[in-house]
Order: structure tokens, then sequence, then C-alpha cells
């Protein structure tokens, strides 16, 4: 098991959080955020000290009907601009751009002409060189980057491996362990984070760490993830993601001890807001169902229908899941 890095009572200030409510929160209700929400959360991310506030995606309009989708889908420039304005704050603004879904070329200008400053590149391990080559494109263009490679509970540790290498011998900064179907244990999350860890600290690069609950670990996961080295964590509000959702952010705040992260202006936030979106009929957060897709390593598309079905026979669907 790795060695811990620092104790309950001190801080790191390698650390840094990343708000991801708009961009994995976006996959549960089409990105239709109203430009209110946004600018709450902006100024709440400002004022709780948080390091990064990811947007959305850089997803391509030629594979997604913008008629189809809320504007955080494409992330244009303009639009982070009309909430952000020149945003001359300590606060940074990240997008994601996944492999082959973005038009990276066309789509992502300069830094010096973009409020945007980081992008997250997400790939899964067959596509590493198309990712590397948008990181290298990025990079070039003034941006910092990151490697989001997805899925690896379901991956090869051989394979996991000579992709940490390739993140390494690239620009990017840092390279992230996604546990996209919320399988991984906390005794997995130290292992996996210890090897990441063992390989970019060769090059040079950060870790991070973003985390699914669908076993109700994405805390426990990062925080472990966190106490063995990782420094870039993501969180969202009240885990607004995907199926089960993500770390909480305002669980995390609560845990790390940097006095510049305050939960006052988070808790304001879920007061005005959350709540209201999960009685407009928007869904995320923990269940039987997704808890059964996570154990099985499996995405959790399934339980998505699941859930939207109203459906409750959840041995059935266990048996017709370990069939599969």
């Amino acid at each position: 098991m790795a060695p811990k890095k620092g104790n309950l009572l001190t801080y790191r200030k390698d650390i840094s959080v990343v708000d991801a409510t708009i961009r994995d929160g976006g996959l549960c209700n089409n990105f239709y955020f109203d430009d209110q929400f946004i600018r709450d959360l902006y100024h709440t991310n400002l004022e709780a000290g948080l390091d990064y506030m990811e947007f959305g995606y850089k997803a391509s309009k030629d594979l997604f009907d913008p008629e189809e989708f809320g504007k955080w889908k494409f992330c244009d420039d303009q639009d982070i601009y009309d909430i952000v304005g020149d945003n001359d704050t300590d606060l940074k603004i990240a997008v994601m751009a996944d492999v082959g879904r973005t038009n990276f070329k066309r789509d992502i200008v300069e830094r010096s002409n973009s409020p945007i400053d980081l992008i997250r590149v997400a790939t899964y391990i067959n596509t590493m060189p198309a990712a590397i080559e948008m990181i290298e494109y990025c990079a070039k263009m003034g941006y910092e980057t990151t490697c989001n490679i997805m899925a690896v509970s379901k991956a090869r540790k051989e394979d996991i491996e000579a992709a940490l290498d390739m993140v390494g011998e690239s620009p990017a900064n840092a390279v992230y362990l996604v546990d996209s179907y919320g399988a991984l244990y906390p005794e997995e999350i130290s292992v996996m984070s210890e090897l990441y860890l063992e390989h970019m600290d060769k090059y040079g690069k950060q870790v991070g760490i973003h985390a699914h609950n669908n076993q109700m670990l994405a805390f426990a996961n990062t925080i472990e993830a966190c106490s063995v080295g990782v420094s870039m964590l993501d969180a969202t509000m009240n885990g607004m993601g995907r199926g089960a959702g993500n770390c909480m952010l305002e669980q995390l705040l609560g845990f790390l001890k940097n006095p510049r992260y305050q939960l006052p202006p988070v808790l304001r936030f879920l007061e005005k807001n959350m709540d209201k979106l999960r009685e407009e009929g928007i869904q995320w957060g923990y269940n039987t169902a997704y808890l059964l897709t996570g154990r099985l390593n499996m995405h959790p598309r399934s339980a998505i229908s699941f859930t939207k079905e109203n459906r409750q026979d959840y041995a059935r669907f266990y048996l017709d899941l370990d069939q599969e």
C-alpha cells in the first residue's frame, strides 16, 4: 500500500479542485442549464476558492445537433465569455474534448483568443494515439492539457502502463485516473494511484482522479487517491453527474484543510439551485440499479434506462446483467 501524503490536519499546496458540475451534470439534462445557474455556479466557485471550473464539452456540431442539446455541449468561446468576461481571477476555465467527437482543429482556437485555460482530452485506451494528437495540438495552441483515460477498470495493466508512458512523453500537464463505471474500491484506487504516480513522477506531471458513485465510494475513492499523492480532484455540486453521479463537492471541501477552500458558498448554492433541479425531474445519484452495474464493472447505460422506466425489479435486473 502506498505511503500517505500528509495527514488529516495538514494540507498539500499541490492540490487543485476541479468543479465538473456543468460537464458531467450536463449529461443528466442534455446541458440545458439557464445562464443564471451558470453565473451562480461561477461566482460560487470563485467564493469557494476552487481552482478550475469545467464548462462542458467541445463537441462537434457536425456530429451532435445543437437543437437537441444545450449550449454547454459545445462551449462556444463567446458563450463562456458571456458568463466570465475577461475572468481576471484565479479560477481557471476548463472544457472537455472527446476523442472522435471534437473537431479540434476547427473549434479550438489559439489560447490568446479564448477564455479557456485547460482542455481535458477524454479517451479510451484503444484511442490513445488520437488523444496524443489532440493533446499536442492543444498544447501548441497554448492550453494546459490533461489526458482523461476512461474506463480503466476494464483495461489491462500493461495497456494502462503503455498509455501512461505515452502521456508522459506528450505535452500533457496531467493524466486522470477515471473510474467511469464506479467499479473500483479504495484499496484498488490506492494501488492504481501509485501506479499512475510512479509513471508520472518520471516525467514531472500530475495525476488527477475522477470518481463515480455507483457503489457510494466516489468520495472515499477521491480522498484515498489524494492521500497517496494524486493532486487534481474532480467533484460536482451535490454529486450531479451521469447516472450515480460523482464525488460531492460539499463532501470534498469539508475534508480538505486548505483554508483557501470555503464551504459556505457551496452550501448556499445547493440551497438555491440543486433541489430545484431535482424538483424539475432531473435525476442523478446512487440507487440500487447503479450499484449493480458498478459491482459488475459495467457501463451504467442499462441502469440509466432502468431508472428512467421507474422499475424496481432489482433481482431480475441483476440476473439479466450477470448473463450479459
